[in-house]
């Protein structure tokens, strides 16, 4: 079990299956020394958690759908890599989060996704990141995240 395993263990997590492209892309690119993780969408219980925020969702489920990203985001890069412990930092996301136009909260929405990446990761999990509010998301989604990730060779 690798370090982030044990990690998400801890805090009572588990890693979700890692969901098929919906059209023609690869979830991963590896290249170069990094990881390019494309846009993950949230899911509970199998099912894309839809809304927006500030017009029928509030900050606290669309945290919960920005860290399910980063779980996606986390299950992505095991099926990619294999070993979750080639992870050597979490580089940047890209949060995009279904927002009204009077919306301004998207970092406190994006939050759910960041903490996440600390928490498994620690100091690897600090990342620079871009918080954008959009009037609509694939699929209704409320947050889709994407990730650069340093990777060491297999």
């Amino acid at each position: 079990m690798s370090s982030i395993e044990t990690a998400l263990a801890a805090l009572n997590l588990k890693l979700p299956k890692a969901a098929a492209p919906v059209a023609d892309y690869v979830p991963v690119v590896e290249s170069g020394g990094m990881a390019f993780v494309s846009g993950q969408l949230p899911f509970l219980n199998g099912e894309v958690m839809r809304g927006r925020l500030g017009e029928d969702t509030d900050i606290a489920m669309g945290q919960q759908a920005a860290q399910a990203c980063g779980l996606m985001i986390v299950a992505q890069l095991k099926a990619a890599l294999g070993d979750l412990d080639r992870i050597e930092r979490i580089v940047r996301l890209g949060v995009f989060v279904s927002s009204d136009p009077r919306f301004t909260d998207q970092p406190q929405v994006a939050d759910g996704a960041s903490s996440l990446m600390v928490a498994l990761f620690g100091d690897k999990g600090r990342h620079a990141r871009a918080a954008v509010g959009v009037p609509v998301l694939p699929r209704g989604a409320m947050v889709e995240v994407d990730a650069v990730v340093q990777v060491r060779p297999a």
